[in-house]
């Protein structure tokens, strides 16, 4: 058992799927397959319970997932811990991000920095997407996590380099309260509970929404509406209606069961996040750094 395996174990139950896993991995479906069978001989007994179309982890499977994600986590954990503590590692960064971003992805990261290097002058900047490119046209940011400039926002950025963090997606989320929560809904029926809206919503999805709903002749009215991720999460939890809301902000509390993803399959949405950094030799040390962290986050 070795941690190439865990991983790939442990992203085949992230996608429920060996074929969804291959993808994110980079791997064919059959090597995907001979690490979960050679898991399996060693520990001699079957990890995943196979469907048709989904995998599932069997009891023994959930099991050695929870200790594999911790596993993993710690080894990536004392990685990004080592390579922070690096002498290029200097000086004041400015980090520019939403507040979505920042609750879930940043925040956690810039803690491990402050505490393993005490050389580093962070300064983390929370704005609407739009304050932050305003920032980044003036070259006042080093680095920035944002949906991908150029098909969110018809934006490039000479001075900056981009990398791949991960795929967000727009979930429509409700109460685990409300008991008549469908799991699938149309966009036709979307008036039938009170609609709470993400004023910062990403640009692509907001037009696509708009577009569905003219053609529908839709017109609704929301009865909530903030730019804070996190008060929207709480006002849904709290049973007071459904909102569209980005997936990686709602994983946990939907893997909680504290709140329902509905399908709504008419407007699915997904959109690249990169991470955006100055093309500048003191720069870069740090961004290579800051991203592997990111990374671990994503998958803690």
């Amino acid at each position: 058992m070795n941690l190439q395996q865990l991983s790939t174990f442990c992203q085949v139950i992230s996608e429920g799927s060996m074929t969804a896993a291959a993808e994110k991995l980079s791997l064919t479906q059959p090597a995907v397959s001979q690490q979960i069978r050679s898991l399996e001989d060693e520990l001699g007994v079957p990890l995943l319970v196979r469907g048709l179309r989904q995998v599932k982890p069997s009891m023994q499977g959930q099991l050695l997932y929870d200790y594999a994600k911790k596993i993993l986590y710690l080894t990536q954990q004392a990685e990004v811990a080592i390579h922070s503590m690096s002498d290029d590692l200097a000086g004041e960064i400015k980090i520019g991000t939403t507040s979505a971003f920042g609750l879930h992805l940043v925040s956690p990261v810039v803690g491990l920095f402050l505490k393993h290097n005490s050389n580093l002058n962070l300064k983390l900047v929370y704005g609407s997407a739009e304050q932050i490119i305003a920032e980044m046209k003036r070259v006042a940011i080093d680095m920035a996590i944002l949906p991908d400039l150029k098909n969110e926002y018809g934006i490039q950025f000479d001075r900056y380099e981009s990398r791949y963090v991960m795929q967000d997606e727009i979930w429509l989320a409700g109460s685990t309260k409300d008991a008549t929560l469908p799991e699938t809904s149309q966009l036709k029926d979307l008036g039938t509970r009170p609609l709470i809206v993400d004023s910062s919503v990403y640009p692509g999805f907001k037009r696509l929404l708009e577009q569905k709903m003219a053609q529908l002749k839709m017109q609704i009215k929301p009865i909530f509406e903030s730019d804070n991720v996190g008060t929207l999460k709480r006002v849904i939890e709290a049973g007071v209606g459904w909102g569209f809301l980005p997936a990686h902000s709602i994983r946990k509390q939907v893997r909680t069961r504290r709140l329902n993803h509905v399908h709504m399959p008419e407007v699915k949405y997904s959109v690249d996040v990169n991470l955006y950094s100055l093309k500048e030799p003191g720069i870069k040390p740090m961004a290579e750094t800051f991203y592997r962290a990111i990374q671990q986050q994503i998958m803690n």
